[in-house]
């Protein structure tokens, strides 16, 4: 199958030859954080686009199409615009924190990308408790949102971030238990584990209904953890103006904007993982032909499509269903969602001691 190891390899073993074993890992991790940098902006520019075209495209119109061929490069003058806007700080602000806040919020994106495996032999930190690593990493997020609605010294601010802690703990609860679904199947943590436990067939198919339910219970969940419609309560236009970042300009806002979407390609690159095998091709059973052809695809195009897909999902919620009302949004979770997912692990763990499963 084939990797991205012979390159690391490869650098690897060049630098070891060229430098001591302290500054060949100093160099490493400088030039994996400049790589995860340079994915973040890439992901910026593509997920900005890939939205106004998929918005324009479930609306019967034609989206961005003046700058570039078909409008593709639309989002980079968006972002030539945000560089040169002046940035604002309110008056009665708290400034400290009303600056850190956005880069607290591109910290925890940044520390999410660790245990990702973006393709066979292709990870930065594989450590033996990955999936907890996400669970708990991903919390903090909610810090950087209480910070900026309460630093802002702004009303709408304060409410938007008061409801998006609501909601984010709210829903952390059934994405946990569908994560946990996984986890008791597979019975590790450890990410390349799980990816691994899917070579004979991924987890939404080899699950049976339980896992399956897991997946819809996941992908609702994250949705509403990410503060996307319907379920962005916390910067609901047409109560809140923008919610937590109203008095945000210029590049604060745009660490803002940038890390909701990358978040967004996180949490589809966890539940790719997850629950459709991550990088890993799509095999059945003992069909070694048909395995066989399927591991020419290249593990890291298995991965993007995977992803990309279910940000397309995630997206396609946003154009279709109306924004709910913050006690229909906690209702949904507390009523529905979260007896569900906990009903359904009970059922999965009862099918992992007994090896229903295929």
């Amino acid at each position: 199958m084939w990797s991205f190891s012979n390159i690391a390899n490869s650098i690897h073993e060049w630098l070891s030859n060229n430098f001591n074993p302290t500054w060949t890992i100093i160099i490493e991790m400088v030039i994996a954080g400049v790589a995860v940098i340079s994915l973040f902006a890439l992901l910026g520019l593509v997920l900005v686009i890939m939205e106004r075209k998929v918005s324009a495209w479930m609306q019967i119109r034609l989206g961005p199409n003046r700058v570039g061929p078909k409008g593709m490069f639309q989002s980079l003058a968006d972002t030539l615009k945000l560089l040169v806007k002046e940035g604002l700080t309110p008056g009665g602000a708290d400034k400290f924190l009303f600056n850190l806040a956005p880069f607290i919020a591109m910290i925890v994106a940044m520390l999410l990308m660790a245990p990702i495996a973006f393709a066979k032999d292709f990870q930065l930190w594989d450590l033996n408790i990955g999936v907890l690593f996400v669970s708990a990493v991903s919390s903090i997020m909610v810090i950087s949102i209480l910070m900026a609605g309460w630093a802002s010294n702004n009303k709408y601010s304060l409410m938007g971030a008061m409801r998006s802690g609501a909601q984010i703990v709210s829903y952390e609860l059934s994405a946990g238990l569908s994560i946990l679904a996984v986890v008791v199947m597979t019975g590790s943590l450890q990410v390349s584990e799980i990816i691994e436990s899917q070579r004979n067939g991924w987890w939404i198919f080899k699950g049976h209904l339980p896992m399956l339910i897991a997946f819809v219970t996941f992908i609702i969940a994250v949705t509403a953890e990410t503060n996307r419609a319907p379920f962005d309560l916390a910067e609901a236009e047409s109560e809140l103006t923008a919610g937590f970042h109203t008095e945000y300009s210029g590049m604060k806002f745009a660490l803002f904007f940038l890390a909701e979407y990358v978040n967004v390609f996180i949490v589809c690159a966890i539940g790719a993982t997850l629950f459709l095998g991550g990088w890993m091709p799509f095999h059945i059973g003992k069909w070694e032909g048909f395995n066989h052809v399927m591991d020419y695809i290249p593990s890291s195009i298995w991965f993007f499509g995977k992803t990309f897909f279910l940000i397309f999902l995630i997206m396609w919620f946003r154009w279709t269903f109306p924004r709910l009302r913050i006690d229909q949004l906690l209702n949904l979770e507390w009523k529905y969602l979260l007896p569900i997912s906990m009903i359904n692990l009970l059922i999965v763990t009862a099918m992992a001691i007994l090896g229903w499963h295929f």
